[in-house]
C-alpha cells in the first residue's frame, strides 16, 4: 500500500506545476523536498531580491531622471550690456576718434582758417579661442537613460559663458579678451587723460567707504559725462550690492530701489544695477564698482557661433566632442566707463 509520503513524492515528481508549467529538470522532489521531509536534511534555497545586486538587483531597471541637475555656474552678464559684433576673422579693427572736430567763430567777411582734424585711434580687441574636448564611450552614448550628447552640449555652453564672462571683466589680453579692469587707470579727467585710460574715483578709505559713502556714489555718477549717462549701468558683485543696498540719505531714504516688475532690474540712484560675480569684493585698492555706458565703452568681437565637432575615430571606443569658440574683447572708449577704487586717494 502506498504511503502518504510515497504519494507526496509522486505528486512532486509526476504532477505538473500550476499553470501547466513543467518541473525543473535534473532531479526529483525526493532529492530535495522529500529528503527534507524524511530526514530533516537542509534544503538548498535561492533567494532573489532587488536589494542585493548579485541576487537579482542588476535585473531591476534603474530609473534615472532624464534631466540632469547640476550646480549652477555663475557667469558675468557683461555681454548683455556691451557692444557685440560678429567678425569674419581675428584681424578685426575699429577706429575711434578722440577730440572731435573743433570749430570757430568768425565775422561775416572774415577769413576762415583751417580747424584741427579729429584724432583717430585704432582698437584691436585681443582674441583667443575657447575650447573643450570631453569624451564619452560609445556604450555610454548607447545605453544611458538620458541624451548624453545634448547634456554635454549644454555643459560646454555653460562653461563657455562662464569663461568668457570672467575674461570680459579681468582677462589678461594674452590669448583671451582684455577685461575692462585690466585697462590702465588714473584720477585725471577726460580732457587730459591718455586715450584708453579709465578714470577712477577713490572711495575715501583703504578697503572701505569713507565718510558719507552715498556722496561718493553720487560723485561717481556725475564723473561720467551726460552723453554717456543715458544708458549707463552699475556693475558690481552681490557682496558689494548687499553693502550698498543698506545706504540711506540724510533724510532716511534708501539709495537703492528694487525692481517692482519681474525682469526689471534694481536701480541705484536711478540707474540699473547689474550683478557680475567676477567683479572683485571690496578690499584695499580693489576696483569693485564700475559705472558706465558699456554699449559705448566695451567691445566684444566674436567669430560666428560655437563650433562642435563629433569625433568617434581618433580615440576609439571613445567619442570626443571638440567645441571651439573664438572671441575677443577690449575697452574701446575709456571715457564711457568709470571705476571706484577702494583707497584713500
Amino acid at each position: 500500500m502506498e504511503t502518504n509520503m510515497d504519494m507526496l513524492e509522486a505528486g512532486f515528481s509526476g504532477v505538473a506545476a500550476p499553470g501547466n508549467r513543467p518541473l525543473l529538470s535534473g532531479g526529483t522532489a525526493a532529492s530535495g523536498f522529500g529528503a527534507f521531509v524524511r530526514s530533516g536534511a537542509a534544503v538548498e534555497t535561492k533567494a532573489m531580491s532587488g536589494v542585493s545586486d548579485a541576487a537579482g538587483g542588476y535585473a531591476v531597471p534603474r530609473e534615472i531622471d532624464a534631466m540632469i541637475d547640476a550646480t549652477l555656474k555663475g557667469s558675468s552678464p557683461i555681454r548683455s550690456i556691451a557692444n557685440v559684433v560678429t567678425v569674419g576673422s581675428a584681424g578685426y579693427r575699429k577706429l575711434v576718434t578722440s577730440g572731435g572736430t573743433p570749430s570757430g567763430w568768425a565775422a561775416e567777411t572774415a577769413g576762415r582758417p583751417e580747424t584741427a582734424s579729429p584724432v583717430f585711434n585704432e582698437i584691436a580687441p585681443p582674441m583667443g579661442e575657447l575650447y573643450a574636448n570631453p569624451a564619452a564611450s560609445q556604450a555610454m552614448l548607447d545605453d544611458a537613460a538620458f541624451d548624453v550628447e545634448e547634456w554635454l552640449a549644454g555643459e560646454i555652453a555653460t562653461e563657455f559663458a562662464r569663461a568668457e564672462g570672467q575674461a570680459f571683466v579681468s582677462g589678461t589680453g594674452v590669448n583671451q579678451p582684455r577685461g575692462f579692469l585690466k585697462s590702465p587707470v588714473a584720477t585725471t579727467g577726460d580732457a587730459v587723460r591718455a586715450f584708453g585710460t579709465i578714470q577712477y574715483l577713490p572711495s575715501g578709505a583703504a578697503g572701505d567707504f569713507g565718510s558719507e559713502p552715498e556722496n561718493r556714489l553720487i560723485d561717481l555718477v556725475h564723473t561720467l559725462r551726460r552723453p554717456y549717462r543715458q544708458g549707463a549701468t552699475w556693475v558690481m558683485n552681490a557682496q558689494t550690492a548687499a553693502r550698498i543696498r543698506k545706504f540711506k540719505t540724510a533724510e532716511g531714504a534708501f539709495l537703492w530701489a528694487p525692481g517692482l516688475v519681474a525682469g526689471q532690474p534694481d536701480t541705484l540712484l536711478g540707474y540699473p544695477v547689474l550683478e557680475a560675480e567676477d567683479m572683485p569684493d571690496i578690499a584695499a585698492n580693489a576696483l569693485a564698482i564700475a559705472f558706465g555706458n558699456f554699449r559705448a565703452g566695451y567691445l566684444i568681437a566674436e567669430r560666428a557661433e560655437t563650433q562642435v565637432l563629433r569625433d568617434p575615430y581618433s580615440n576609439k571606443p571613445f567619442v570626443h566632442f571638440y567645441a571651439t569658440k573664438r572671441v575677443g574683447g577690449a575697452v574701446m572708449n575709456a571715457e564711457a566707463i568709470k571705476l571706484m577704487r577702494f583707497a584713500a586717494a
